[in-house]
């Protein structure tokens, strides 16, 4: 009979045995009322149901938060979709403080995503995603930290915007390139009506210089396959010929 009371004793001693991994906490209900926290490793509990355990994972919990349409606050039409790292970082209150936290964590993320996109223009939302993400992150985390729930990150992953906003635009786009262009062309004939300018005047200050820069121009005219080359008279020979062409008309007559 002692025998006997030994192997059921052992049998339910072997029963009540339970592991955790590592990456995993349990937490010990007795007969409903909460009993502690168990794991990793090995560790026993009262088995024929007087005590049961819920277990919660640690590890960061990738969630994609599904695509939400939004306005933004200068009344543009956007749908947004993200994605969102967490994990527990208290066990007890995850399960004790929320019915379902996996669920609510990502309630919170989307109603933070669409109320951060409407307090923001669509310029902002395009090219300002990091300080975007940052508040979101920080929202989210102000709620989810009473329930024991550390965000590690929350970043937007794609902005899908209507077709004719993307024909504007591409079109202000175009423009502003045009734009700058313009700009950069008038720059440089600034810059070389300013550089003429200075050779201009160095030239009427120094005629052999004038002489020498028509003797160049000469040079590179002779150098192309043309059929026809243009000889630079400087003004002096011009004026001397002119004299004694007068000169020889008085003769004559």
């Amino acid at each position: 009979m002692i025998y006997v009371i030994l192997v059921v004793l052992f049998l339910i001693f072997i029963s009540g045995l339970r592991t955790a991994r590592e990456y995993q906490r349990c937490l010990v209900f007795r007969l409903g009322r909460y009993a502690g926290l168990r794991g990793p490793g090995l560790f026993w509990m009262i088995p024929l149901g007087i005590e049961n355990k819920t277990r919660v994972d640690l590890r960061i919990i990738t969630n994609p938060i599904e695509q939400q349409e939004t306005i933004t606050r200068d009344s543009v039409t956007v749908k947004v979709n993200a994605v969102l790292w967490f994990r527990v970082n208290d066990p007890e209150k995850a399960v004790l403080k929320v019915e379902n936290f996996r669920s609510a964590v990502q309630q919170v993320a989307l109603t933070s995503l669409r109320n951060v996109i409407g307090q923001h223009d669509l310029d902002e939302v395009l090219k300002s995603r990091d300080k975007i993400n940052a508040i979101l992150q920080k929202n989210v985390t102000e709620t989810t930290t009473p329930w024991g729930v550390a965000v590690e990150l929350l970043e937007m992953k794609d902005v899908e915007i209507p077709q004719d906003m993307q024909r504007v635009m591409a079109m202000e786009a175009e423009a502003m390139r045009e734009k700058r262009a313009r700009i950069i062309k008038a720059e440089a004939e600034l810059d070389a009506s300013k550089k003429l300018a200075e050779a201009a005047q160095l030239m009427v200050g120094n005629p052999a210089a004038l002489e020498l820069r028509r003797m160049q121009m000469v040079a590179e005219v002779g150098a192309e396959n043309n059929s026809t080359t243009v000889i630079m008279i400087p003004a002096e020979f011009a004026h001397v010929a002119g004299s004694l062409s007068k000169f020889l008309e008085g003769k004559a007559s």
